[in-house]
């Protein structure tokens, strides 16, 4: 079974993930908000620290329970003395818990625009919650 990944998480936030408490992150990558469109809450998805470009079978994540999902647009705007410059961007919250570690098995997902999924190696341990 193939499951949306989420790429180039910080090895601190992976960490405190695997302590087993649920946790909101803010994500502003592109490539991880595109891969978001395609789940929803109750789903499984796959954490790692590898960057998307460097992502390849056998490297090590972790797999989550999407709890929340929010994906939304923010307006920023910067007002100088003659001129207010309004920017726009995209974010996504989601609301996580820790379910066990895993491998990456196979990869896709490597075009812009793509969702990036994994097939992962199935744990023979798992967390008990």
């Amino acid at each position: 079974m193939k499951y949306a990944a989420l790429t180039g998480i910080s090895p601190s936030v992976i960490a405190e993930l695997k302590s087993g408490k649920a946790r909101t992150l803010e994500l502003n990558s592109a490539h991880n908000i595109i891969t978001l469109t395609e789940t929803a809450p109750g789903e499984c998805v796959f954490l790692t620290s590898v960057n998307e470009e460097d992502l390849s079978p056998g490297d090590p994540g972790i797999m989550v329970d999407l709890l929340v999902l929010n994906i939304s647009m923010k307006r920023l705007e910067f007002a100088n003395a003659s001129l207010v410059e309004e920017r726009e961007r995209m974010s996504a919250r989601i609301k996580v818990q820790f379910r066990g570690t895993t491998i990456a098995r196979d990869v896709e997902g490597r075009k812009w625009g793509d969702p990036t999924k994994v097939e992962i190696i199935r744990s023979a341990c798992y967390r008990a919650g």
